[in-house]
């Protein structure tokens, strides 16, 4: 996973898949998911994300992975 956030055009850019190629792009209220060929997600750009969430959205990263254990 790779975040990155583009102030000159202010766009924050979150890629789940590295290197996939994009088949779809769905664009909802500034909001655009784009999709494997095989559907699944490849990366969510926030367009306007200074506007949409804070000035300097990656100052507010928060960073936890949750692992749960399994149950026998």
């Amino acid at each position: 996973m790779k975040i990155e956030y583009d102030p000159k055009y202010d766009l924050l850019n979150i890629e789940f898949i590295a290197e996939e190629q994009i088949a779809e792009s769905v664009e909802l209220d500034g909001l655009v998911v784009d999709y494997s060929k095989d559907g699944r997600i490849v990366a969510i750009e926030i367009l306007d994300a200074g506007k949409r969430t804070t000035k300097n959205p990656l100052d507010l990263i928060d960073f936890t992975i949750v692992k749960e254990k399994a149950i026998a």
